[in-house]
């Protein structure tokens, strides 16, 4: 169920992204002739009045289709309803309203996830700390052997205690040992690993290892909120937090893409890891929700070609020169984009697919 409950948080998000360039074309009066979730061949399709709805193969995005150049189209070419027939600001809403829909979407995923769930009051706080993610392969942590989700038991000897200020306390050695080796001792599953990890001072001054660390805790019980502001102010700060630290982790990946590529997750590693959240706390599932909406958000907005920040670059082209490129030359970017992110995307499946414990075992 958990799997099942991952796969249709992904398939909700991709509905809501469409939905969005889709209602912001209907309600401006732009036709539209199509409403696909996925790519290549068609498996259910439904004809309606003005808009054929679509579920294909492929299920890595979809898109929303317009007359434009349809051959087939009875829509006369200098009709002002279509797309390409609209100034830039009517076509940009348009082209924006998917980025724009994944971050209502996420925002109100949150302000559900305080209204229904409530807002944690109590913590149940376990010994150690946990290592959420490894920033970069390059850090002293990743060299060492440290993984996403180890649990740091002990350093030098000393246990970090089940408390708050567990976090805290690691943070601090690591902070004043630069250039000094520190033992961990690590639980990964029902193994315990032993590893040495050297800090490294950044250019701040500051010794670090390449981690994220949190609190080895869970939620013992929560609070009804006091009244809709806290909950809408909660949202807004949470939301807030996601945005920033999903951008940073961006700029990290343009950055200094070889030490982090191997972090960039595909459909396949994004259910894994969705399910293992609902199948330990199934109230995690509206977090995981949040995150993956904000993060394709981000992802569409980046001026690439085939994403919608692609086409926003050529409606910025098109204001500066005055006129559009010509139809050519757009449609060659965007098939090559189109391409590109296809096999990206097959790339990443087959990766994360192989890398799955369940399959993974068959080849031992």
């Amino acid at each position: 169920m958990s799997v099942l409950a991952a796969i249709a948080v992904l398939a909700v998000l991709i509905i809501v992204h469409e939905l969005g360039h889709f209602l912001a074309a209907r309600l401006q009066g732009i036709h539209v002739n199509r409403f696909s979730i996925g790519f290549g061949p068609v498996l259910l399709k439904y004809q309606g009045p003005q808009t054929e709805y679509a579920l294909r193969a492929f299920p890595l995005g979809g898109f929303v289709g317009f007359p434009d150049d349809d051959p087939d189209s009875e829509i006369p070419p200098n009709d002002p309803n279509l797309l390409r027939n609209r100034p830039i600001l009517d076509r940009a809403i348009v082209i924006s309203a998917g980025v724009i829909a994944n971050l209502i979407f996420a925002y109100l995923v949150f302000v559900t996830q305080f209204s229904t769930v409530g807002i944690p009051e109590q913590f149940n706080f376990q010994p150690g700390v946990i290592v959420p993610e490894v920033i970069s392969q390059e850090a002293p942590a990743a060299q060492a052997g440290v993984r996403a989700g180890d649990i740091i038991m002990a350093v030098n000897g000393q246990p970090l205690e089940a408390s708050e200020q567990a976090v805290r306390e690691l943070m601090e050695v690591i902070r004043t040992s630069p250039n000094q080796p520190l033992e961990f001792e690590i639980l990964r599953g029902n193994e315990s690993v032993n590893l040495t990890v050297t800090p490294k001072a950044g250019e701040d001054g500051i010794a670090k290892i390449g981690v994220q660390l949190a609190s080895n805790s869970s939620v013992a019980r929560y609070r009804r909120p006091n009244s809709i502001g806290e909950v809408l102010s909660l949202a807004a700060r949470q939301f807030q937090d996601t945005v920033v630290r999903t951008v940073q982790g961006f700029v990290m990946l343009i950055t200094n893409f070889a030490s982090v590529a191997n972090q960039v997750a595909g459909p396949v590693k994004i259910v894994e890891q969705g399910a293992g959240l609902v199948a330990q706390d199934s109230n995690s599932l509206f977090p995981f929700t949040a995150i993956i909406s904000i993060n394709l958000a981000i992802i569409n907005i980046l001026p690439l070609p085939a994403l919608d920040g692609g086409q926003l670059a050529f409606l910025l082209i098109e204001a500066l020169r005055g006129k559009p490129l010509p139809a050519r030359i757009q449609e060659n970017v965007m098939q090559t984009g189109l391409v590109l992110l296809l096999g990206l995307g097959i790339f990443l499946i087959v990766r994360d697919t192989t890398q799955l414990a369940v399959v993974q075992r068959l080849f031992q």
